[in-house]
């Protein structure tokens, strides 16, 4: 079958967010790497290390929490280093971001990152973690080669933290990110949810508190990734009312530099001049908005996922998934690992796991993962 870049595929799988063994290959004389039929080219790895968390944050997990993957179906940290590998050697990733999940959770976190910056000394390698345990830890993953690090923090409140969160680590996660600048993981980001009625008013004290620390605070818009399947666009804060929000203290004007596919759109903050709409004062630092839901921006987007049991995502939103790892565990080389991640990502959606961008959508269909499961 002839496919033209834009063009539909055929369906594989029940879309419902099954695993399919092998997606169809791509069409003869697709160049290398991990294109798709957009025109996208994924050079950003998102690459998670376990399913588990130790906290659970109502937009993403139940109460109860999930069932965990077994540890024989976790991908082992030779498993993670050859994948890596071959998305760095073969298919031109250039950036790597490990997720969970919780990655501080894993006993060998810091033996990954050392392997990983012994095969790869220039790569960027950066981890998204809640920073419970990361005092304890963010020297030794600098030593190791861990590039940067983001860090979950939605609330400065032990209240606000623990009804989001369901767990009282507001001081741990806090003593995480002091711990994380001062062993040099900068620049430290910050990536907060807002929630509507929760601690959506609370946006421009955490403004405050990340530019007078030197950190680089995203606000993203909450996502239908929840384990509860409770989203709705209604209930959302919008990336027009984060802007509505922090513009009561601050002035935001476009960061000149180019967004370079970012998913978040950058702003420079000063302080409003309580008297007048204008600025004040010298430029403080910089918030980025993350609007998956009402500003997305697909069209730029340049990430591959790789779930914690090996399933290749071509999408945050797909409802398919492609195994990598039973194919790695089945002695396949590296040549053939790298062909079935290509036609994986060939048939990317164009968006939101559709062929058209539309979260809350009527044809939308939230994906059966979470986002802990999934890697963020």
């Amino acid at each position: 079958m002839s496919v033209q870049l834009g063009m539909p595929l055929p369906p594989t799988g029940d879309g419902t967010g099954s695993s399919v063994s092998a997606p169809p290959p791509r069409p003869a004389g697709t160049p290398a790497g991990l294109f798709d039929r957009y025109g996208r080219r994924a050079t950003d790895m998102r690459l998670s290390l376990t399913d588990k968390c130790n906290l659970r944050c109502t937009y993403c997990m139940p109460a109860e929490g999930l069932e965990w993957l077994s540890k024989q179906a976790v991908m082992t940290a030779s498993e993670i280093v050859r994948l890596v590998r071959i998305g760095v050697e073969h298919l031109g990733v250039r950036e790597l971001r490990l997720t969970g999940g919780e990655p501080l959770v894993r006993a060998d976190l810091v033996d990954i990152i050392s392997a990983l910056r012994d095969a790869h000394p220039g790569l960027p390698i950066s981890m998204t973690t809640n920073g419970v345990g990361l005092d304890k830890k963010a020297a030794a993953l600098k030593e190791a080669g861990l590039t940067r690090i983001n860090v979950s923090l939605d609330s400065l409140h032990e209240e606000t933290f623990t009804k989001l969160t369901r767990r009282p680590f507001l001081d741990k996660v806090l003593a995480g990110v002091d711990a994380a600048r001062t062993a040099g993981l900068g620049p430290v980001k910050i990536n907060a949810v807002l929630m509507r009625g929760i601690n959506d008013a609370e946006s421009p004290e955490l403004l405050a508190w990340a530019v007078e620390h030197g950190y680089e605070l995203r606000f993203i818009e909450q996502m239908p990734l929840d384990a509860d399947h409770g989203w709705t666009r209604r209930d959302m804060i919008t990336a027009a009312e984060i802007r509505e929000l922090l513009s009561r203290d601050f002035t935001l004007a476009p960061d000149p530099r180019e967004r370079d596919g970012a998913p978040a759109e950058r702003f420079e903050v000063r302080r409003r001049d309580p008297a007048s709409a204008h600025a004040t004062g010298p430029l403080l630092g910089t918030v980025g908005i993350i609007a998956s839901v009402t500003e997305p921006f697909c069209s730029d987007c340049r990430r591959t996922r790789i779930t914690a049991e090996g399933k290749i995502m071509s999408c945050l939103f797909s409802r398919q998934e492609f195994d990598l790892l039973g194919l790695l565990r089945s002695g396949a080389d590296d040549e053939e690992l790298a062909q079935r991640w290509q036609d994986a990502m060939w048939i990317k959606p164009k968006a939101h796991g559709m062929d058209h961008t539309g979260l809350g959508a009527p044809d939308f269909i939230q994906p059966d993962r979470s986002m802990s499961a999934i890697g963020g």
